[in-house]
């Protein structure tokens, strides 16, 4: 059953100016493993995207009550296949709440990122 659904997007030119403003904004927003892939740094557009993700998560949970941003990391498998991992307390936050699979779908394109979050479960 979907319990949740999420949509995000971001602007690929505010999201750099943001994390060229403000420095430490991707330590705050990202676990380290988010921001390195294969021993390089991701880039702008790979890390909004990924904020994209995590913002779209956060609207198929139905609000930020119990969200840390470390404690939601995207992940990506070997074929560069993206999902979410969660941690912590929010592990068990998406138990009480009956969620058992959150499926992601992301991509950045003529200066946007997007992500589509469900959250599926027993409810």
């Amino acid at each position: 059953m979907i319990l949740g659904i999420g949509v995000d997007v971001v602007d690929l030119a505010r999201f750099e100016r943001a994390a060229d403003r403000t420095p430490k904004l991707l330590d705050r927003l990202f676990a380290p493993s988010e921001r390195i892939s294969g021993g390089e740094s991701r880039s702008l557009r790979s890390m909004a995207a990924r904020f994209a993700a995590k913002e779209a998560f956060i609207k198929a949970l139905g609000g930020s009550d119990g969200v840390r941003w470390h404690e939601v990391a995207v992940v990506s498998d070997e074929q560069g296949n993206p999902s979410i991992e969660v941690h912590g307390g929010l592990r068990e936050h998406l138990a009480r709440r009956g969620i058992e699979t959150v499926h992601l779908s992301m991509s950045h394109d003529a200066g946007i990122a997007i992500a589509y979050v469900i959250a599926e479960g027993r409810g």
